[in-house]
């Protein structure tokens, strides 16, 4: 009797665990990240949200790696992202061969917003110049890691600092 108790203790744990890591899975999938800027545009000219462009390694870059786990899986980034952002992520892997215009656009933007290292978020709106028809970036400000934030809770660092970038009414100067 005891070893069926403990048995179905067992089972009963692993079931647990299972369904905590499905409900992070599914938190996760709640958000939407796009690779193509002009939907990411689309989307952020229809909704009036600013795009939050995350400049990643996702094969190799270890600090973008915990920069997803300690604060975009975390559902308080989750909801926030929801609520305020386009979400566009721009890598730049090195095992695996993203699509030719994919690599131009994601350069492009690494270009124009001098971006030397992973991971760095700049959060921004583009304007279509009608009579140049060139897009015009008007930059709020960018993000890194959370520095100086209390180990577990990275996820209040970083929202304060993107709260403090999203109240950039006047669009700054790109380095």
């Amino acid at each position: 009797m005891k070893n069926f108790v403990l048995g179905l203790l067992i089972i009963f744990s692993i079931g647990t665990v299972n369904s905590f890591a499905q409900e992070g899975a599914s938190n996760a999938e709640k958000l939407v990240w796009y690779s193509d800027l002009m939907q990411a545009n689309e989307i952020s000219k229809s909704t009036k949200k600013p795009i939050f462009a995350f400049f990643t390694g996702s094969d190799w870059c270890g600090w973008c790696h915990k920069l997803q786990r300690d604060v975009f899986e975390k559902p308080e980034f989750i909801e926030w992202a929801s609520k305020n952002v386009v979400l566009l992520e721009l890598d730049f892997p090195r095992n695996k061969q993203l699509p030719q215009e994919v690599i131009q656009q994601n350069y492009g933007l690494q270009q124009a917003f001098n971006v030397a290292g992973y991971p760095t978020i700049w959060m921004f709106f583009l304007a279509k110049d009608d009579a140049t028809q060139k897009f015009n970036i008007a930059a709020l400000g960018s993000l890194g890691y959370p520095q100086q934030a209390q180990v577990g809770r990275e996820e209040v660092k970083f929202l304060q600092d993107a709260n403090r970038v999203l109240a950039n009414t006047v669009p700054v100067n790109q380095p």
